[in-house]
């Protein structure tokens, strides 16, 4: 369970000689993004890396983390990779499959009797490997990984979406897909397109109902869902200074929402204080001891539209508390205007359920403030109108709160304890609803909220905001409340003014826990069988992806043209399909199916060609499949924005589609799909999107001679006779256009392993 301190002291040795030789070739200062990013690059200096933006380049992370959910995939491509040890510290957590329906203890043991094969495999394959293996109910894996392997100046990698929680400790923690990690665990580089630097400037300090979570609220606002694609951000200034650790890493978890490659926090005292509260007394020393190194130059502060991209600026003290959505975390309305847009919006008023806790808010800081309010209301007579759930995001956490006598407050006002696991953030949410067709309104403090994604009713509109504001709203049963003006009226009739939360950084006593749940892997695991039956249902070992044939693709068929948002929950739904995440044959059945059909406004409904009936975008695809069709799947702008789950790339790969042409993508996807050997371009002319019909058959032509930078061509044989000539853009390297060629990533690694 250890933190490696040695490879940390090592990583801090490089530091400085490393800086200091980018710095002189650059010929300027560097921010802290830039030194953390330059000290971890496999190569001295690439061209590539001194503008941003422009190319992919080599970098070797310190560590890799995976949860339950996409570890099942990333750890059955690892057992094609041929070694018989991860070559860094690795870590499963298990946190998806645990579903919130009753509270903590009953439905942890559902979810262990339910998944008993799912995570014997992970427990037997971790242990194989040498790989680090926290069972259910330890925690959700980004918490636990703040609490106890991440560190400042380091890199990581993660197969989840908030993997850069970790940027509250100063650490670049970045989200990728399975095959990204099978690389790194395999002791290859991994790569990334060089990120641009967005600046965010805090100053002032954060006061009354105003919490750490209203600033990447009003960040997604000003950026939108895809205004941080292939940028960092990085966080500075007085008031990032002021913020908590466990703070920080709600703006930096939450960072996924604006599609950013990662976010963080320069090291600061609060970091140490966490470091040391969290038993990492020698950590926090070996930081403070190169802490000029783990900051940018002052000189990129001074001036900071000279060494970042783009700055923005906000005033801590004159920021509101903010709620975002409906639908789509950018929507961002400061609590003054909010009740305005649910009347103005015709949303819901009615608050059905307020969920606090999650990975991005679940720390001592947010359970102690939320349950400041808790307490308060039950002293004077107040209970919640609205269904109330908590949910810790680390057995240590959950210890600790409960232990300093906090949790018994939101029991007393009517709320549930749920399981520490991700829950109804991801879809794992038994909803209690009389009536589904009804539209209603959620409350939480997750970290986003397309339409289906906490319960699976297009019907709910789901809202995002502080926990803190959360229990307000769910005590008043009511979204146009505003706690900051508004009174309640108690059981005696009385009006009652909630006070502003107050809360505790870091528990006085220290934290505890009497069992973290960790299992330490075997020192040798040649002779542990991992455990995979052949006739499962849940898992299913893989078999390698077919190389390209050599030649252009013709006669493709249309699957689907997608209209409007398409995220990886409209891709590959969670929820119910969770079950299915080591079985890529059983969860390529719900691939596709939330994504709307723009010839017909419907989901799940596409055209077959072959009997010209409309059906199932899964079945229709494996009739392609079965007539050895291959299909072209469209789509819109910022396609795959969400989750890091390569399940969306591998499925409609695994089912024979060749090509996903979309008008933009977001990072990750984009990245999982070149891993798993996919054609994924964009058009040249985005309004080519408006020249593919239902029933067009479909040429791509240039792949024989395919080269990065060079434009393929797509030809549209429309059923009328008539053609149109359309290009394609498309940002293959020298390595990926080989991936394409072998079929996938896997492969080659496969082959250079056993040379």
């Amino acid at each position: 369970m250890a933190y490696d301190i040695d490879m940390i002291k090592k990583v801090y040795q490089h530091l400085p000689e490393r800086i200091a030789a980018a710095r002189k070739l650059l010929g300027r200062p560097l921010t802290f993004t830039e030194k953390i990013l330059y000290s971890h690059l496999t190569d001295s200096l690439p061209k590539a890396a001194f503008k941003r933006g422009a190319d992919y380049v080599d970098f070797q992370p310190d560590r890799v983390g995976m949860q339950d959910a996409t570890a099942q995939m990333a750890l059955l491509q690892f057992m094609q990779a041929g070694r018989s040890k991860v070559a860094v510290p690795s870590t499963v957590h298990c946190d998806h499959l645990i579903q919130a329906d009753i509270g903590a203890k009953a439905d942890l043991e559902t979810a262990i009797n339910k998944n008993k094969e799912v995570y014997d495999f992970l427990a037997s394959v971790s242990n194989k490997y040498g790989i680090g293996f926290w069972k259910p109910g330890a925690g959700i894996i980004h918490q636990v990984i703040l609490e106890n392997y991440a560190f400042p100046g380091g890199m990581m990698i993660g197969t989840d979406s908030h993997t850069p929680n970790a940027g509250g400790l100063g650490m670049i923690a970045i989200g990728v897909g399975g095959a990204d990690a099978c690389d790194v665990m395999a002791g290859l580089p991994w790569e990334l397109k060089f990120p641009q630097l967005i600046g965010v400037k805090l100053t002032g300090k954060l006061s009354g109902w105003t919490s750490a979570k209203d600033v990447i609220l009003k960040v997604a606002g000003i950026l939108t869902v895809k205004g941080g694609t292939d940028r960092i951000v990085e966080y500075f200034g007085p008031g990032a200074e002021s913020i908590s650790c466990t703070g920080k890493g709600t703006i930096c978890n939450m960072g996924a929402e604006i599609g950013a490659t990662t976010s963080i926090f320069t090291y600061d005292s609060k970091m140490s204080d966490y470091l040391k509260s969290t038993g990492r007394a020698d950590l926090a020393s070996l930081a403070d001891g190169v802490a000029e190194h783990l900051k940018g130059d002052k000189e990129a502060y001074e001036t900071p539209e000279k060494y970042f991209d783009q700055v923005i600026e906000i005033d801590l003290n004159t920021l509101e508390p903010h709620v975002n959505g409906p639908y789509t975390p950018d929507l961002a309305w400061p609590i003054s205007k909010f009740a305005q847009a649910v009347k103005d919006n015709g949303w819901p008023k009615e608050l059905e359920v307020g969920l606090i806790g999650s990975c991005t808010n679940s720390s001592y800081e947010d359970i102690s403030r939320a349950a400041s309010l808790a307490k308060f209301a039950v002293e004077h007579g107040l209970k919640t109108k609205s269904e109330y759930t908590v949910t810790p995001g680390s057995e240590q956490v959950r210890y600790t709160v409960d232990r300093d006598g906090y949790l018994q407050w939101f029991e007393k006002l009517g709320g549930v304890v749920l399981a520490n696991a991700c829950g109804p953030c991801i879809g794992q949410w038994a909803r209690h609803t009389k009536d589904p067709d009804k539209k209603n309104s959620i409350l939480t403090s997750f970290n986003r909220n397309f339409a289906k994604r906490n319960d699976g009713n297009a019907n709910t509109h789901a809202f995002v905001s502080s926990p803190e504001l959360v229990t307000a709203l769910a005590i008043a049963g009511d979204l146009t409340f505003n706690p900051l003006t508004d009174t309640l009226t108690n059981d005696k009739g009385e009006k009652v003014k909630l006070p502003e939360p107050t809360g505790i950084e870091l528990p006085g006593k220290g934290f505890d826990v009497k069992d973290r749940g960790y299992q330490e892997p075997a020192k040798d695991g040649s002779k542990v069988q991992v455990l995979v039956s052949p006739d499962s249902q849940r898992l299913q070992l893989l078999d390698p992806f077919s190389a390209w044939e050599g030649i252009d693709l013709k006669g493709l068929r249309l699957l689907i043209k997608a209209k409007g948002k398409c995220t990886t929950d409209h891709i590959s739904m969670a929820g119910p399909w969770l079950k299915y995440r080591g079985h890529l044959d059983n969860i390529s059945n719900n691939m596709l199916i939330g994504a709307m059909n723009s010839f017909n406004g419907k989901t799940d409904s596409v055209k077959n060609e072959l009997t010209g009936e409309y059906g199932s975008v899964p079945a229709v695809q494996r009739a392609y499949k079965a007539a050895h069709i291959g299909t072209v799947v469209v789509g819109d702008e910022n396609y795959g924005e969400g989750s890091s789950r390569e399940h969306a790339a591998m499925e409609p790969r695994f089912l024979g589609v060749r090509v996903i042409l979309v008008k933009s993508f977001a990072r990750i996807h984009e990245t999982n799909l070149k891993k798993q050997g996919m054609l994924a371009v964009t058009f040249a002319d985005k309004n080519d999107y408006d020249k593919i019909r239902e029933d067009d058959t479909i040429d791509v032509l240039g792949l024989t001679t395919f080269a990065p930078g060079v434009q393929l061509t797509m030809v549209l044989n429309h059923k009328d006779g008539t053609r149109d000539n359309i290009k394609l853009n498309q940002s293959y390297n020298e390595n990926q256009i080989e991936w394409f060629k072998a079929g996938g990533a896997l492969n080659i690694i496969r082959s250079q392993v056993k040379a």
